[in-house]
């Protein structure tokens, strides 16, 4: 019980990470989740690109729940994912206005995420 509370920040964050990078990375999927159609070649591998820096944080969280040598690393790269993350979400509501329901959401499990990751730092010190 005490390993899974000591990876429950790394399990949760990606168990969400790796299916949002799947959307992400889908441009004829991504309209039936969010409100972007990818019209163009270049949003498209942008939106690529993000998928796959989305799945290579989720690599590290993976072998920090795996190897207890990465399990700091890990968790201070979960810390600054989330945390940046939320901050550039609740920049772009306080500066373009209120985005639909999901990344309303997603900004406010970020922000718990990241926490929690600085959390389990100082409850886990190695």
């Amino acid at each position: 019980m005490n390993t899974l509370r000591k990876h429950l920040h790394l399990i949760i964050s990606t168990i969400i990470v790796i299916p949002t990078a799947i959307i992400y990375g889908s441009p004829k999927e991504l309209p039936k989740h969010l409100d972007i159609p990818v019209t163009t070649t270049d949003l498209a591998s942008m939106l690529k690109a993000i998928m796959c820096l989305y799945l290579g944080f989720a690599v590290v969280w993976i072998l920090g729940i795996w190897k207890a040598s990465y399990w700091k690393r890990a968790t201070q790269l979960c810390a600054l994912f989330m945390l940046t993350l939320a901050i550039g979400r609740l920049l772009s509501m306080l500066s373009d206005g209120i985005p639909s329901s999901g990344y309303v959401y997603g900004a406010a499990g970020e922000l718990v995420l990241g926490v929690f990751s600085i959390f389990q730092l100082k409850r886990y010190k190695e």
